[in-house]
């Protein structure tokens, strides 16, 4: 995947807020990488231009070498609120995209038998989303995005919303599933371990206008024990790119406020 020259802007001419300016990277096929930067950076605005959601007002996004102008099959998206139908079964829910692409029942029960397996959800294939707990739910809404094999996965913050221990426990299943399916992660967190624990590369952007301020290769072995000389270096080095654009960011606010 290739991202040149992207920018995005909103609003009308006279009133346009800039999210976006300049985004240059390159991210290789089998890779994870994590969006990391304080609120306002742009991070979901990037996530959702790859995703084809909402175009860049400037530059291009190529996946494979074909330039992105919509949503597809080969990219598979996953959101923080889960999206799961409330109406539907988990296991229907699994199957769903696969019905719309037309795939045969037959082939839609194997896949579907086979994710669930893998995700520990076998025994509630005939629940419904309310009867999950959220980190249930969150498994349910990747077995979906696992079942199109979409070559490259785009998360959103997917465990922001749950306990430590869910999204410790999940943040481990990812990694096997990742290992199992060598898929291309792009994971949008604010969480500095998490993005440590889990990137092959952590992309860290300013505060708006967002663009790429620092890009670190995480070459630490799996498991990550976070208590080791080397993680806690890396925190302290994330900890001060961050900090200066949430300082950045606290100074723009406080001159916004005595403007008004």
């Amino acid at each position: 995947m290739t991202i040149r020259g992207v920018t995005k802007r909103y609003g009308a001419a006279g009133r346009q807020v800039v999210a976006l300016e300049n985004v240059e990277l390159d991210i290789i096929a089998g890779e994870f990488v994590c969006l990391l930067g304080p609120s306002g950076c742009g991070k979901s605005t990037l996530l959702n231009a790859i995703a084809g959601f909402s175009p860049p007002s400037a530059g291009t996004i190529e996946v494979g070498g074909v330039p992105v102008g919509g949503p597809g099959p080969d990219r598979g998206m996953v959101f923080q609120e889960y999206a799961l139908f409330p109406w539907m079964t988990v296991a229907a829910n699994v199957g769903f995209g696969l019905e719309i692409k037309g795939v045969p029942r037959a082939e839609i029960a194997v896949r579907v038998h086979r994710l669930l397996e893998q995700l520990h959800l076998a025994e509630f294939r005939a629940r419904y989303p309310k009867d999950l707990s959220g980190g249930m739910r969150q498994r349910v809404a990747i077995a979906r995005i696992l079942a199109l094999d979409s070559p490259i996965l785009l998360m959103d913050e997917p465990f922001g919303a749950l306990d430590a221990l869910t999204r410790s426990n999940l943040q481990d299943e990812l990694l096997r599933l990742w290992g199992e399916f060598r898929k291309t992660i792009v994971f949008v967190t604010h969480s500095i371990d998490e993005a440590i624990y889990l990137a092959d590369r952590i992309v860290v952007l300013t505060y708006r206008p967002g663009t790429v301020k620092r890009i670190i290769q995480v070459a630490l072995p799996r498991p990550r024990e976070a208590s080791s000389p080397e993680v806690s270096a890396l925190r302290r080095e994330l900890i001060a790119l961050v900090m200066e654009e949430q300082t950045r960011f606290q100074r723009d606010e406080s001159l916004m406020v005595r403007q008004d």
